[in-house]
């Protein structure tokens, strides 16, 4: 890569009416870009996640919160498919560090489909009710903190809040990965609302898998001068 090289700002995951959606920054073709400056973009930049695309003929990745990396997580992956596929590089898989991630558009949701024991660990809790999920001022200190409730549960709607402290993230706008334990957990469908108004899409998948899935659109494409 050069020391400038192109930013795409994706929204992930956008609720009902267009409301939500967690941002994702992308960097198509970074291959040889060393881990340390990775890294270091990442938390420059402070989204949850950003994506380093290294090939995008193979969907070769690799995915940075602002303080760690991930072998797999939903968000990166949802959005990174939208983004290669809107702009004539659609692939029907990825490959994140967790191994080869399946991959579809269905309508105006892209769909991924994963192990959810390779997602990130969380500290899932129910609660009693939505309110009690709304009322919470924050998460704890050193702790991956997933919280959720029925909000109806016969139609299999729940809502959401993710609170992953140790990715260096105070809270999280829209989690995939945090949606695929909790489908892997309940096997059933699932409508979830988080954070300020996003949607994820989960449902349960051949042989232990899950499938997410979720609307996205482009926020911004732009040079960034690499560290």
């Amino acid at each position: 890569m050069s020391t400038t090289t192109t930013l795409h700002v994706v929204t992930v995951f956008l609720g009902d009416g267009g409301t939500g959606g967690n941002e994702l920054g992308v960097f198509l073709g970074s291959s040889g870009l060393p881990a340390a400056t990775r890294q270091a973009v990442a938390a420059d930049l402070g989204f949850a996640e950003t994506v380093f695309v290294e090939d995008t003929a193979t969907g070769r990745m690799h995915i940075h919160t602002p303080a760690i990396e991930l072998p797999l997580a939903g968000h990166p992956l949802v959005g990174t498919s939208w983004l290669l596929r809107h702009q004539g590089m659609g692939r029907d898989s990825l490959y994140p560090p967790a191994g080869v991630v399946p991959t579809w558009e269905d309508g105006d949701h892209t769909w991924i489909r994963a192990d959810p024991a390779l997602a990130p660990e969380f500290d899932t809790r129910q609660l009693p009710s939505p309110a009690e999920v709304d009322a919470l001022a924050g998460g704890e200190p050193g702790v991956n903190l997933h919280v959720w409730a029925w909000e109806d549960e016969t139609a299999g709607r729940v809502r959401v809040r993710v609170f992953p402290a140790e990715m260096g993230i105070g809270e999280d706008e829209a989690t995939g990965a945090a949606a695929l334990r909790l489908c892997g957990l309940l096997r059933r469908p699932l409508v979830i609302r988080q954070g300020v108004g996003s949607r994820i899409d989960a449902r349960p998948g051949p042989e232990g898998t899950v499938e997410i899935g979720g609307r996205c659109a482009l926020l911004d494409t732009r040079e960034y001068r690499l560290p």
